[in-house]
């Protein structure tokens, strides 16, 4: 199937305060984000035109780019309304929203200080990756190379792009193998997440979850947990070694993209999506189109 380039398709992106033509929104290549990864991002949906959680994602932003020593010239509610605008000019309902901020050209070097900070807003379509049917049946995770590091050594509470590389080159080899994810262990062999999703376990009834030290306590993993707790299952975070994994029942991930997605095998580890795994399937869902 052919797939229009992402820099050729037809629409609107809002680029430092306005709408452009989506080919017009351009950068140089000699911007400081694309050389040195001064730049952050955030992954959002709409549903029924509605963002889900789009002010929680815009303190992110803003918290983010204050981590890498930026700020973004923008208010969360100047964010708001801009990603409003650009969903509803590109005539969406249920779609993708990346707002991504970068550091411009004026200054080519480690240091930075003076470059100009850009911020750009797309959206684009993006259903549902699989019906609860599909779903049930599970996904099948890697376990990848590269670990998510010391957070004395990366901005890991930052949504910064530059922490992603390891993740693209570990989906790549899980992708390659056969499967659609790979697992990502931390900095000292325990279980952290996944490439691009937050992971949990089930076991006698409770939930299990890696505590996020290292990695992006993400806000649909918040929101997973409030879901979890609401139907009084208690959700203990907690350091997960990978020998564990043989006495879990249940996995599922989740994230903006995969939303809550159940796993059925992690390498040489078996699960069996269940009760735990559906009624957050079916909570996420209602809680997003509410």
């Amino acid at each position: 199937m052919s797939v229009i380039p992402f820099d050729l398709r037809d629409g609107y992106i809002w680029l430092d305060g306005k709408l452009v033509e989506w080919k017009e929104a351009k950068l140089h290549v000699l911007s400081h984000g694309l050389h040195y990864g001064s730049s952050v991002f955030e992954g959002e949906r709409a549903y029924n035109g509605k963002i889900f959680k789009t002010t929680e994602h815009s303190e992110r932003f803003l918290r983010s780019a204050n981590i890498l020593d930026f700020e973004i010239p923008y208010t969360v509610a100047q964010l708001n309304e801009a990603k409003d605008l650009v969903v509803a000019k590109n005539g969406f309902k249920n779609c993708y929203v990346r707002p991504v901020a970068w550091r411009g050209s004026e200054m080519m070097a480690v240091a930075a200080q003076h470059a100009t900070i850009h911020v750009a807003i797309a959206t684009w379509d993006w259903p549902s990756m699989f019906d609860v049917a599909q779903k049930m049946k599970g996904i099948r995770l890697d376990i990848a190379d590269y670990r998510r590091p010391d957070p004395q050594t990366a901005p890991c509470d930052s949504k910064a792009a530059g922490l992603y590389m390891i993740c693209t080159i570990s989906k790549h080899r899980a992708e390659r193998k056969g499967y659609a994810d790979a697992m990502m262990l931390d900095w000292q062999g325990r279980v952290a997440e996944c490439t691009g999703a937050n992971i949990f376990f089930t076991q006698g009834g409770k939930i299990h979850t890696p505590i996020a030290d290292c990695f992006l306590n993400g806000i649909t993993r918040q929101t997973v947990i409030g879901l979890a707790k609401d139907r009084q299952i208690e959700v203990i975070e907690r350091r997960i070694m990978p020998e564990e994994l043989a006495g879990f029942d249940e996995c599922f991930i989740c994230g903006t993209g995969a939303e809550v997605t159940p796993v059925s095998e992690i390498g040489p580890y078996k699960f069996t999506p269940s009760t735990i795994s559906r009624t957050l399937v079916e909570d996420y869902s209602a809680a997003v189109n509410a």
